[in-house]
């Protein structure tokens, strides 16, 4: 609308076409017509029609509908609006209105509700970390186990390739332990070290954004507020202009003359002041329009980010677990090994051959 129009307040009257009850009109510095609704100070360009309903184009929410100070278009005649970016989904389409908040009786924007979405997704990750953490101490818990097993001397004296057998098998758990050492530690730097630190100021960053947006929104509730109270003066100066109008028609004077252009005056005034303060409430919408894609964008970037990096360490993970299954099947080879070569007749002849104390057999005594 006309935003540095000067509303001139001189009723114009048209016998021939009277306008519908309610209505008056205007013309504006520039010698344009406009119409207001004296009831609810509906105004606009295009003249009113006997019709039911409003004309539209008007300066009060004929079009529009201000939901708590962010100003939507009307359900009545929502225009056709493309998505920002269609078939994706994405953040910068979704999230434009209030919420109630299922935890109280107030509203949570939708901006909050994407930063609780990036909030929930770092203490996942944490968490994740956490169940690292926990699968790293039963690998060290184990591994000192094994360790401590391999070292009991339990049927070490076995002897011959059973005992060989055996003294490997033994072995093998100190072997098998030192692998799953090896998958803790690697566990340990290779994916719950990133998880912990991936994104170190991430809730700083959140809080800085937050703050951001809110103090942009706030900025749009005071200039609502502004336009609000502007719209009304504008009505107050209409009334008075017209009433002073109305007096003149009963009593022609001087004085009453120079109180019309005093209300004349203060109600351009007011149509001015309206003007700016709807262009102002505009740039604050317009602005936290801008920063809300930017930023939901770049909060979808960030979680596609966080997921990638998680699906990139948990099949580290993965790979890790294959290579600690790949050693241990390899400390139990040489146990296979010399289980297929163990030979109870050889070790039969390596027994009697170190502890054989004669051989030559006893006979019959003659007498």
């Amino acid at each position: 609308f006309l935003r540095t129009a000067s509303l001139s307040q001189i009723p114009v009257e048209d016998l021939k076409d009277p306008l519908p009850p309610h209505w008056k009109c205007y013309m504006s510095p520039q010698g344009r017509r406009y119409y207001v609704n004296t009831t609810n100070n509906e105004t606009t360009w295009e003249r009113p029609s006997s019709a039911p309903g409003t004309p539209k184009n008007s300066f009060r929410h004929k079009n529009s509908l201000p939901i708590n100070c962010v100003t939507f278009p009307s359900p009545a005649c929502m225009p056709e609006q493309q998505l920002l970016k269609p078939s994706e989904w994405s953040y910068c389409d979704y999230f434009w209105a209030d919420k109630k908040d299922p935890q109280g009786n107030g509203c949570i924007t939708g901006f909050e509700v994407l930063l609780q979405k990036q909030l929930k997704g770092k203490q996942m990750q944490k968490e994740m970390a956490e169940f690292i953490r926990e699968r790293i101490k039963i690998e060290e818990e184990y591994a000192k186990n094994l360790s401590k097993l391999s070292q009991i001397p339990l049927a070490s004296q076995e002897e011959g390739t059973l005992g060989e057998a055996w003294a490997q098998l033994k072995k093998s758990l100190a072997d098998e332990a030192e692998v799953h050492l090896k998958f803790s530690s690697k566990l340990q730097s290779e994916v719950e070290k990133p998880f912990l630190t991936f994104r170190e100021n991430f809730k700083k960053d959140m809080k800085r954004l937050d703050h951001h947006i809110a103090d942009l929104r706030k900025q749009m509730v005071g200039r609502y507020a502004a336009v609000e109270k502007a719209r009304k003066a504008l009505s107050d100066r209409q009334k008075e202009l017209e009433l002073k109008t109305q007096q003149l028609e009963i009593k022609l004077s001087n004085k009453i003359e120079e109180d019309i252009k005093k209300a004349r005056r203060k109600s351009t005034q007011a149509g001015d002041d309206l003007m700016r303060c709807v262009d102002l409430y505009n740039q604050s919408q317009s602005k936290w329009f801008e920063e809300m894609v930017t930023t939901s964008l770049e909060l979808e970037r960030l979680e596609v980010e966080r997921v990638e990096m998680i699906r990139q360490h948990l099949c580290q993970y993965t790979t890790l677990r294959h290579e600690t299954d790949m050693f241990n099947q390899s400390t139990m080879e040489p146990v296979d090994q010399l289980l297929q070569c163990v030979d109870p007749t050889k070790d039969r002849e390596t027994w009697v051959r170190e502890n054989k104390t004669g051989e030559i057999r006893p006979v019959d005594i003659e007498i």
